[in-house]
């Protein structure tokens, strides 16, 4: 862990939430608007691996990351997902960590599920966000989408795979994968989209994508750049699966970098 790495362990109502946060420099997290990470179905704090600091320091802005409650280090959610989970995370967590952690204005970046929970997060508190940046988000259910999730069953659910999980989970590791198959193939999940919060959006926002992701076509970064509320572009990037920023770290930093870099 960087030197500049700080854990923290914030109560809620429902449990405590795990959070790292990253800081370039003394000055960063009163200085300039912390970048909020949002994790995917399956993610953690330690599943970003190094690229929360790299963030940071190509930036100059402190970076938290943490694991929402079910996952990683943070305490076991104890109930099913429920159906509002995307816009729930913004209502319910962000304003806790925002207020334990001392942070001010938030520029948002998401992965997979998390790019929806930022534009939900962006939407529902407007004054308090600079940007958001979509990673291979999820507009709305497509065949492809569910798909990826059908066959990534399959694998996950053998044990050595299942054991490959809890390394990052412990024994919540069940309950993240049927979090995620059990909530994206229900019927009642079948017709969510992003498009209302994505109108309620007034902050500048970059969806990136890989022209390869095994979860989601160009149609859904396509969409979100279309019906976002404030300044939008898409960034497609080439031979490039579901998680740019481990295939493409450097291409992905430096979108990112220049994106923030004209807003507080």
């Amino acid at each position: 862990m960087p030197e500049r790495a700080e854990d923290h362990w914030i109560e809620t109502e429902r449990g405590r939430l795990f959070a790292r946060l990253w800081t370039p420099d003394h000055r960063a997290l009163a200085s300039r608007a912390a970048v909020l990470l949002f994790h995917d179905s399956l993610g953690s704090v330690e599943l970003w691996r190094d690229f929360p600091g790299r963030l940071a320091e190509a930036t100059g802005r402190a970076v938290v990351a943490y694991d929402r409650l079910g996952f990683g280090r943070s305490d076991a959610a104890g109930a099913p997902v429920p159906p509002d989970f995307i816009r729930a995370e913004g209502r319910d967590n962000v304003p806790v960590l925002r207020a334990a952690l001392g942070l001010g204005r938030l520029a948002l970046f998401g992965h997979s599920v998390g790019g929806g929970m930022a534009v939900a997060t962006a939407a529902r508190w407007p004054d308090a966000c600079v940007g958001v940046v979509t990673e291979s988000a999820q507009a709305f259910v497509e065949d492809v989408t569910l798909a990826g999730i059908r066959e990534a069953e399959v694998v996950f659910r053998a044990p050595d795979q299942l054991a490959r999980l809890a390394r990052y989970h412990g024994d919540k590791a069940p309950w993240v994968l049927d979090a995620w198959i059990g909530t994206w193939t229900s019927a009642a999940f079948a017709d969510w989209s992003l498009d209302e919060d994505l109108r309620k959006m007034t902050c500048p926002l970059l969806a990136l994508h890989g022209d390869r992701d095994e979860y989601g076509s160009p149609r859904h970064p396509e969409r979100i750049a279309r019906e976002a509320g404030g300044t939008s572009e898409m960034l497609l990037l080439a031979d490039t699966g579901h998680v740019p920023h481990r295939e493409r770290p450097d291409a992905v930093l430096a979108a990112v970098a220049r994106f923030l870099a004209p807003l507080p």
